[in-house]
């Protein structure tokens, strides 16, 4: 294991700041004490500028190497924002917050990047400049479109963009990636199906949207069945249905909400046009009028191949070879990251957190022994990527 003696040095202080911030989670871009508590981090570490309230919340350091021969600068992501859920873990450093807590890792993912920062603003043992970009907003609130529609890359012309995430229940000191698509879009449908509402006891006179759902919930499964290319993945999922309010009335209308994820774009466009055309006929088969709004929320998570063959270059160098896996197998999970990788060219990575409860759980933990790995994971790849001499 390549870990340094800085981090050994720090990882104790690292491994409470983490969990102040597991104490005290935020969620989207109100992470105002977590973006303020990492400010004054990377200013207390002598970061060569701070920048607060990139895409509302994120915070931005800019670390200067020894020189700038290359005039090359890099990235270095993480996300701060918790999640909307009751912890039940028991741990000393437990959510003080009701309802709210850290259930993806990124206080983890905030405390390496951090941790990474400070040893690059003390060694200053590369050639270019490093920015690391801290997040607000990724479970849902798109914030790494925030911080690019802010200027990140006009103010910051990154050469490559870098990110890392954990992964339950790969033992920790290993790490995996593959590149091409890894993770999938991410978007929102809501149908609205229109008929006419009247007494549960003369139905004749009504046009009943419920059949109408029925029918519609099972043709929506023929998208992917029956319409997709059986070697290509994607998932619709209607998730709710809502009508009426009382046992004896045939209601107006029904509204269903869901998601659909894929991992190529044309599958993305072929499942919007399909459903759409499936909503609107047919609801007018019934007599009855089929809305679909669609909205895409985060595009599919592309890594590059090269940077992804460099990510992995910088972890053999920290946990060995036989420790990085280049298969990483794609999931139909989403993540704002790939808006960044569709402005720059990178790759993110995931680090290994041990046995553990899955993400989104409320028995899961952000596994402090992986602190040491991320921050090593990310001084390697600096030092790869923007060499001395």
């Amino acid at each position: 294991m390549a870990v340094e003696n800085w981090v050994a040095r720090d990882v104790a202080d690292l491994t409470e700041f983490r969990r102040d911030l597991h104490r005290n989670p935020e969620l989207l871009y109100d992470v105002v004490r977590t973006a303020a508590n990492v400010a004054e981090a990377l200013r207390r570490a002598g970061v060569d500028e701070v920048h607060e309230g990139i895409g509302r919340t994120g915070v931005v350091g800019v670390i200067r190497g020894q020189s700038n021969a290359s005039g090359r600068m890099i990235g270095l992501r993480s996300d701060m924002d918790a999640l909307p859920i009751h912890e039940e873990t028991g741990k000393p450093w437990a959510s003080t917050v009701d309802g709210k807590m850290h259930a993806c890792g990124h206080d983890g993912h905030t405390t390496m990047l951090l941790g990474a920062a400070r040893h690059l603003a003390e060694s200053r043992a590369f050639d270019g400049t490093v920015i690391v970009i801290f997040q607000p907003a990724e479970e849902g609130g798109a914030g790494a479109r925030a911080m690019i529609e802010d200027g990140l890359f006009a103010k910051w012309p990154c050469n490559e963009v870098y990110g890392m995430h954990n992964r339950p229940n790969l033992p920790v000191g290993q790490f995996t990636i593959n590149s091409g698509p890894i993770m999938g879009s991410v978007d929102e449908v809501k149908i609205t199906i229109t008929g006419r509402g009247g007494h549960a006891a003369r139905p004749d006179q009504t046009i009943d949207p419920l059949p109408v759902a029925g029918a519609l919930l099972q043709g929506v499964q023929t998208l992917t069945s029956r319409n997709l290319d059986p070697i290509d993945s994607a998932v619709v999922s209607l998730c709710t249905i809502h009508a009426g309010n009382a046992f004896n009335v045939i209601p107006q209308a029904v509204e269903m909400t869901g998601t659909v994820r894929t991992l190529r774009e044309e599958v993305r466009d072929m499942i919007e046009q399909r459903l759409g055309a499936m909503v609107e006929n047919i609801a007018a088969a019934f007599g009855g009028v089929g809305t679909l709004d669609y909205t895409r929320h985060y595009p599919v998570t592309v890594n590059h191949e090269r940077e992804t063959g460099l990510a992995a270059r910088a972890a053999q160098e920290v946990a060995g070879m036989e420790n990085v896996f280049l298969d990483m197998p794609q999931t139909l999970g989403g993540e704002d990251f790939s808006f960044m990788l569709n402005e720059v060219p990178g790759a993110m990575i995931n680090v290994g957190n041990g046995p553990s409860a899955g993400l989104h759980h409320p028995l899961y933990d952000f596994n402090d022994d992986v602190i040491a790995w991320g921050c090593s994971y990310w001084t390697t790849l600096v030092r790869q990527r923007l060499p001395l001499g």
